[in-house]
């Protein structure tokens, strides 16, 4: 790994204890007792997989039929895994009808709007159960898509999808038409389930409207099923559109769950790739409810039975949502907060107020997130209601900076928060690499330790090599299978192989690099492509990426290589800024801050100054987008159909070929993200610093 693999964990070496005054007052205490017995079971997980798998799976999981000795079949290399083959569940009745029956008066969902004045719902376990046993005319295999806001009928909409067996294909709401298209017609979807509105930040998104352009492409489309979210008119097409509510009325009762195979198909989640369409990736049912369980026990110390209420503010649209807004959590029967806003609207302390309110145990939240309550302030930390109630904080997405941790710690949790950074996929359905919450020491910035049954292996990128000496960094992958990993690219078995699995036979490929310390913790470096080699160093942009942030002046940034005669490779620095200054100057001080944070030879050689960044609507920066447009390849940037900010593309564009290099480039205010775009430019003299930080939040889907 290098100078720069030495700089990481020379930087980043201490190691923070679990907070046990905290969790000693817990009743009952963490799951284990300490890291010790975590690695007992871990190496249980990896010396007797079929052992420790199927214990986990009978004690999660109620089955109609057990999956008697089989638990595991297949390999990488095959294509073909399997797991608990001979067993018969069902989703739904896993996550509703077996807690409805133990507690059928406890909560179940608590529904937070977008408006703090806004009414509050507590669906409970038995008014859950009973929606779900309507029988809405939709039958087992079929493909069902849900286009709806973060509302208690959008995890009705997939629980009853997965009730009577039908494959749900959830598509996030602030996808476009277009978007949305793609993925009805790869789907082959008849029916569409959606609202006619959703509100955002004190925004209304017109679904329904987006719904009907995108219908207009899709003929096979012979259902729409409308829930009247908000007050907003709402155009209903004759013949296909049907409101929720009043078909609601006609759905006889009592549906029995339809029993399902374990490798039956659960739900599939679209995920863009580099190039071509969106990637719709097909989870299956037993292995992925329970690694989506077991892994939100552990990680987060779950214990429904103690009143836990768990927050993760992501959308369902993405994996974070099904697997820990929906699907983790219900397994275990503990109720869940639903929120339909952002965490700055109306003002930064929002996330705050929610957490008092319900009284939250777990909150789950990204680096973005994060971020953006740092930036807007310790002051909007209402941090004696957060002490009272939160054990965890968790991120999700990418790694946390250590600068954050330490915020996230120190003001938010007064160092009583045990705050666990989290790596996993949307491929992998739950957890890879987490530390467990009450258990594992923390060092800021690292994912820690492999989760139960996750072997993984460090293999040098051009060989194929494992890696074994601390501190070098290679390509992350998996030596086995995992339960809740996805099975397939839906009708495309192929790309899922050339994209997974063949790059290193025998091995699942994650696409990330990281490097191991001589502790065995983690530290994930960013994808393989974004590392950067320059005169011989192998820099990672995450850490380059990290420096820059450690700064007051940088809001954003996004670290790429370019191409360069002498050193091979230049880094360049695209930076976004959260005051109005001189280019010049800017460039100045970036350099000088990577230069004294790592050292001279990690310093861009150029610095472009920019408004924005291309954002997925996970939250994470387009770095490809940015490095085919250096490399004068505007026109082979692929899907861009993820982006939550398009018009950044043209601006950048803009900056890039507006000047002799990029090295002084700065942003022109007249650029067309600044014309056209809906929300306001991030612009600190013409915005005060909490309707930047709003604006920020409106244009992201993470929540």
């Amino acid at each position: 790994m290098g100078d720069a693999g030495d700089a990481a964990l020379t930087r980043h070496a201490d190691v923070l204890p679990v907070p046990l005054e905290r969790f000693g007052k817990t009743s009952p205490p963490p799951r284990f007792n300490d890291v010790e017995a975590y690695r007992q079971l871990y190496k249980k997980s990896i010396e007797e997989p079929d052992l420790f798998w199927a214990e986990q799976a009978r004690s999660l999981i109620t089955w109609q039929r057990d999956f008697g000795d089989t638990v595991h079949e297949g390999t990488f290399q095959g294509g073909d895994n399997a797991w608990f083959p001979e067993g018969l569940l069902n989703a739904s009745f896993n996550c509703v009808d077996r807690h409805a029956k133990r507690k059928p008066d406890g909560i179940a969902i608590i529904f937070e709007p977008d408006e703090p004045s806004g009414q509050n719902r507590y669906v409970t376990w038995k008014e859950l159960h009973w929606v779900l046993t309507r029988d809405f005319h939709v039958k087992k295999g079929d493909t069902v898509a849900i286009y709806m806001p973060m509302v208690p009928e959008a995890l009705i909409a997939v629980l009853a999808c997965a009730r009577v067996g039908a494959i749900h294909s959830v598509v996030f709401g602030g996808f476009s038409a277009n978007a949305l298209r793609d993925r009805i017609l790869d789907a082959d979807t008849r029916v569409i389930l959606t609202a006619n509105e959703a509100i955002r930040g004190g925004k209304v998104i017109p679904l329904k409207n987006i719904v009907n352009e995108a219908l207009s492409q899709c003929p096979n489309v012979d259902h729409c099923l409308v829930l009247q979210a908000t007050d907003g008119p709402v155009k209903m097409i004759a013949g296909r559109d049907r409101d929720w509510r009043t078909e609601a009325n006609k759905w006889p009762a009592v549906f029995a769950p339809v029993s399902m195979a374990s490798e039956d198909p659960l739900f599939m989640l679209y995920t863009s790739g580099s190039t071509g369409k969106p990637k719709g990736l097909m989870h299956t049912t037993a292995g992925y409810l329970l690694g989506a369980a077991l892994s939100t026990q552990c990680v987060f110390d779950i214990h429904a039975d103690e009143g836990d209420v768990f927050f993760c503010g992501a959308d369902i649209g993405w994996i974070t949502g099904h697997s820990y807004s929906l699907y983790g959590p219900l397994m275990l029967g503990c109720t869940v907060v639903i929120f339909e806003g952002t965490p700055v609207y109306p003002t930064p302390s929002r996330y705050w107020d929610i957490i008092s309110k319900h009284r939250v145990t777990q909150l789950y939240s990204a680096p973005t997130v994060l971020r953006l309550l740092k930036r807007a302030g310790d002051g909007y930390v209402k941090s004696d209601a957060i002490q009272e109630h939160p054990r965890v904080i968790g991120s999700v997405g990418e790694p946390l900076a250590a600068n954050v941790w330490q915020w996230v710690h120190d003001v938010v949790g007064r160092g009583q928060i045990h705050v666990v950074d989290t790596f996993f996929q949307t491929e992998t359905g739950s957890y890879l690499i987490a530390p467990l919450a009450g258990t594992t020491p923390i060092k800021p910035g690292c994912c820690t330790l492999p989760f139960f049954g996750v072997e993984p292996a460090l293999l040098n990128p051009t060989t194929g090599a494992e890696i074994t000496t601390p501190g070098e960094e290679g390509v992350l992958t998996i030596k086995r299978p995992v339960p809740s990993m996805s099975r397939t690219v839906w009708q495309d078995h192929n790309r899922f192989m050339n994209v997974y699995y063949n790059p290193y036979p025998g091995y699942y490929f994650t696409g990330d690099g990281a490097f191991r310390g001589k502790d065995g913790y983690f530290w994930i470096q960013g994808r393989v492509d974004d590392v950067i080699n320059v005169a011989a160093h192998r820099l990672s942009t995450a850490e380059i990426e990290a420096a820059l942030l450690e700064h007051k002046y940088m809001a954003e940034v996004a670290v790429v290589g370019v191409p360069d005669d002498l050193t091979g490779q230049a880094i360049c620095a695209f930076v976004s800024l959260n005051r109005s200054m001189d280019s010049a100057e800017a460039v100045k001080i970036a350099k000088l801050q990577v230069s004294e944070s790592i050292g001279k030879f990690a310093s861009p050689k150029h610095v472009v100054i920019v408004q924005d960044l291309p954002k997925n609507r996970a939250g994470k920066i387009m770095r490809r987008l940015l490095r085919k447009i250096l490399c004068g390849e505007e026109d082979q940037l692929g899907d861009t159909s993820t982006l939550v900010n398009p018009l950044a593309i043209p601006a950048i564009i803009s900056v890039v070929k507006g000047k002799d290099g990029p090295a002084e480039l700065q942003a022109d205010p007249e650029t067309p993200a600044a014309v056209e775009e809906e929300e306001p430019p991030i612009v600190a003299r013409r915005m005060t610093e909490v309707e930047q930080l709003q604006a920020v939040a409106r244009r992201l889907s993470i929540f």
